[in-house]
């Protein structure tokens, strides 16, 4: 089984914390509807009434707590006009109706109803619309903090340079971890596949090396979307939701979120653009590790990966030689550089000092295997 992060039992207290508190406010509700019995029901029927009506409203509660506040004022704002026009309609139509009719009284229900409904579904969808700021600040804090949390996606947390580069101090603000991250997580830590669960383990690693950094904070969050099944979907649901963006560097991901309107931070276009910069005519020294494709081509490598494509050193395989960059190339998978190596020019150029010639210990490593 793989190793839980540290934080997650504190988060499971809590949910148990929200269950029991939930479960003895349908109790009470059901005990306090059966000591009451209303219209003279027996007193299980009483009570299996009240647990019902209990349990809607914990439903409502959780679907409320899921909405932003700028939802939840415009639906406060058309429930109240919804309940304006409702009592004006029945102002009228008692003046026009008998008193005490029957059908004047389903007429006002339903009024009042309609009126209730239609005014807190549109508030709740025009409630973006609402510009908190000009309030002076009194309504904007929980879209300005949230505002700088940063989601992380499951295949960023296995890749594992994000803790590097939180550890530089060059991430501020909030990582968010859903909880059915953690869940997927987990899936994949103990998966029978021993190269899956290796990569679910290192995963759950990072996580806790992630919420020992003191000057980060990492906050695992509750919010699902059961209506959504893919793990991508609900976190742009989620981001919609926080309005934040998301780290991550699943390449689907990052098309998907920038067509559904939410920011996307790329991990491998953050490294793509620390490659160090070189420009045609410049010399650099290489270690010649393979053959290339073409004709008299060798293959060199970066120390950051960047693959060097190089003519005419078929012949220098396992040696270290400068060569005269011709050409970069710049791809969505990183940077290729090409480059020639002359002999000739080598040949009459005086050989470089002692602490030039020595290999480092990846190249003398590289050669020797």
């Amino acid at each position: 089984m793989g190793t839980r992060p540290k934080g997650s039992s504190a988060k499971g207290v809590n949910v148990l914390d929200f269950i029991l508190v939930r479960l003895i406010f349908v109790l009470i509700f059901s005990f306090a509807a059966g000591y009451f019995r209303p219209a003279g029901e027996p007193w299980w029927n009483a009570a299996l009434l009240g647990a019902l009506i209990g349990g809607l409203a914990i439903v409502l509660e959780m679907r409320i707590s899921k909405l932003s506040l700028q939802r939840l004022i415009g639906a406060a704002s058309g429930v109240t006009v919804g309940l304006f026009c409702a009592a004006l309609v029945s102002v009228v139509l008692g003046r026009l109706g008998a008193d005490s009719s029957l059908p004047l009284h389903f007429a006002q229900v339903v009024c009042l109803l309609l009126f209730v409904y239609i005014g807190a579904v549109t508030g709740s969808s025009k409630g973006d619309l609402l510009n908190l700021g000009a309030f002076g600040g009194v309504f904007g804090a929980e879209k300005d903090v949230r505002h700088n949390h940063k989601i992380l996606d499951t295949s960023v947390i296995i890749d594992g340079r994000i803790a590097d580069i939180a550890d530089t101090g060059f991430l501020d603000g909030v990582l968010v971890i859903p909880q059915f991250v953690l869940h997927e997580l987990q899936m994949v830590a103990d998966s029978a596949d021993s190269m899956k669960r290796n990569r679910g383990r290192r995963g759950l690693d990072v996580l806790q090396r992630i919420q020992k950094m003191a000057n980060l904070k990492v906050q695992i969050v509750l919010e699902d979307f059961p209506q959504v099944r893919e793990v991508d979907m609900k976190l742009i649901e989620l981001a919609k939701v926080y309005d934040c963006k998301i780290i991550t560097n699943d390449f689907n991901l990052n098309k998907v979120a920038h067509l559904r309107g939410v920011e996307v931070l790329n991990i491998n276009e953050l490294a793509n653009s620390l490659k160090p910069i070189v420009l045609p005519g410049e010399l650099m020294r290489v270690f010649i590790l393979k053959e290339g494709k073409e004709y008299n081509q060798g293959v060199a490598y970066l120390d950051d990966g960047t693959m060097v494509v190089v003519d005419n050193a078929r012949r220098m395989i396992s040696r270290t030689i400068d060569v005269s960059v011709t050409s970069v190339l710049q791809t969505t998978a990183g940077k290729m550089i090409f480059g020639k190596y002359d002999e000739r020019a080598q040949s009459a150029a005086p050989p470089p000092p002692a602490s030039q010639r020595s290999e480092s210990p990846r190249q003398q490593a590289v050669g020797e295997g």
